[in-house]
């Protein structure tokens, strides 16, 4: 981490900066009272005073949610009561503030990171007689056996360089017999070495199944290895690894992951905005560093907010799973309209690339208000497809795609994946829904969405109305993200009355 990794806003009577030790790794900024929005994103705003009108309309539209602290000795007005609700707030004693200063404050740090090693850049064991077989970029399988006490199977070629007080996260993503039992084993080496371990830890067992935090002791890199003991099969499918915030928040304070049994994860975060209506729902698009995409532009619109994102194969599967998966992202909308007590017609679904397949899919099950779109990918099968008729070695992840979701790689595994997107498409009621969407004139790899979307709209009610811009799927996202942001602007004024 930076030396200054904290940007932190205290209003008050009195400066905390002479009352309590702060880190040197926190930039706080002191005031007695704010009047101008303020000209620097703050990860943590202190509140020690009664706010005025005017002040809490600046923290409305510039404090971040989950990362509102107000002293509990603070008399509040009404007006403090709806930012508080409204920003996730937390209040906290002066024996609490000088426990989170010291130990917790630490985990609001403003970047986050997080990154899938390449199945390309897993080793396997030269001890390992067994047979070993790789699909795709999803996973390495391995099966034969593995010896009757632990030892390594496979390891990552290239080390993790860390920083002293960070802590990790890892998430390992497997599918093995019953006689087959693995660890995760982390090594901390010594900076500028190879052999000064500095920390050894192995996690096995029930571990394995949820979030492993890994505190790091010192500057240094560290080594990851999986060994095995048993006989049968063993697929390791992904590791994951990000910066920790130590349960204040997955990737960002305030996000939150549905895993479901099969180890697959979901990532959602809501902001409740002003808490008027609409809901904008916001599918993060085809992403290498795993996070939440969109946080900024969708914050500026003043709205409630829901970002989705998922990591599953090389950077998302378009949010296509089995039914728990789908279950579970349907629920997590679902819950976000009913804390803000909207419905349906209240709701905004929203994409960009993979993120327009989110948006369409999950939007037939409900009667969204709007769907604004940009580069719709309706056709997951068709994509596929043109890997090898007009785009080889383009987006090979669309062959992946198509082989997690139906097992195959041939013409018919094509038509089915697309018939599952059309078939639950034409049975949804799209009636007054309104469809904005911006979209290739060349697309490479869906050219036909827009056009398919009209066919299949045509007497159901919606209104759909597009912009198409010369290129291909990739060549002009900058326009296509102009028109998008217009769009939005467009209809939460004239739909909304914002």
């Amino acid at each position: 981490m930076n030396e200054i990794s904290l940007n932190v806003l205290q209003l008050g009577n009195s400066d905390w900066r002479e009352l309590y030790y702060i880190s040197k790794e926190v930039d706080l900024t002191y005031k007695k009272s704010i009047r101008e929005l303020p000209d620097r994103s703050y990860d943590v705003i202190f509140v020690d005073k009664t706010l005025s009108d005017e002040e809490v309309d600046i923290l409305q539209k510039s404090a971040r949610s989950y990362t509102y602290f107000v002293m509990d000795t603070v008399l509040e007005t009404p007006a403090m009561n709806r930012l508080f609700i409204a920003k996730r707030g937390r209040k906290l004693t002066s024996d609490e503030l000088k426990e989170f200063l010291n130990n917790e404050l630490k985990n609001y740090y403003g970047k986050d990171y997080g990154e899938k090693f390449k199945p390309k850049n897993i080793e396997v064991s030269r001890n390992f007689n067994g047979s070993v077989s790789w699909t795709g970029n999803y996973s390495v399988n391995l099966k034969g056996e593995f010896g009757t006490e632990y030892r390594q199977i496979i390891f990552w070629r290239y080390n993790i360089p860390v920083q002293k007080g960070q802590a990790l996260d890892f998430w390992l993503e497997y599918d093995k017999d019953k006689d087959v039992e693995i660890c995760l084993e982390v090594i901390e080496f010594a900076k500028g070495s190879i052999s000064e371990v500095v920390e050894d830890v192995i996690y096995s067992g029930e571990k394995l199944q949820e979030l492993m935090t890994f505190e790091v002791i010192d500057d240094g890199n560290l080594f990851l290895s999986v060994k095995a003991c048993g006989v049968g099969k063993l697929s390791i499918i992904a590791l994951h690894d990000r910066f920790s915030r130590r349960g204040h928040g997955v990737f960002i304070p305030g996000g939150k992951r549905t895993v479901t049994s099969s180890g697959e994860e979901i990532f959602h975060y809501l902001d409740l905005g002003d808490m008027k209506p609409p809901l904008a729902v916001y599918f993060s698009g085809y992403k290498t560093m795993e996070g939440f995409e969109g946080y900024n532009l969708m914050k500026k619109f003043g709205c409630p907010f829901l970002l989705v994102g998922e990591p599953r194969l090389e950077c998302g599967a378009f949010y296509l799973g089995d039914n728990e998966y789908e279950d579970s992202m349907r629920n997590i909308i679902r819950d976000a309209l009913d804390e803000l007590k909207f419905c349906e017609s209240d709701l905004i679904l929203s994409g960009l690339s993979m993120g327009t397949h989110g948006a369409l899919y999950y939007g037939a099950d409900f009667r969204p208000h709007s769907l604004i779109l940009g580069k719709p990918l309706c056709s997951l099968g068709t994509v596929a497809y043109n890997e090898k008729r007009i785009r080889p070695g383009g987006f090979p992840t669309s062959l992946d795609v198509l082989m997690y979701q139906t097992g195959a790689c041939d013409d018919k595994s094509i038509g089915r994946l697309n018939d599952r997107f059309w078939m639950k498409f034409d049975k949804s009621n799209w009636n007054n829904t309104k469809f904005a969407v911006a979209y290739m004139i060349e697309d490479d790899y869906d050219s036909e969405a827009y056009q398919n979307l009209l066919a299949h709209l045509g007497q159901t009610g919606a209104y759909i109305y597009g912009k198409g811009i010369h290129g291909r799927h990739n060549d002009n996202t900058e326009a296509i993200v102009t028109w998008f942001i217009s769009q939005y602007e467009k209809i939460l004024t004239e739909e909304f009355n914002r």
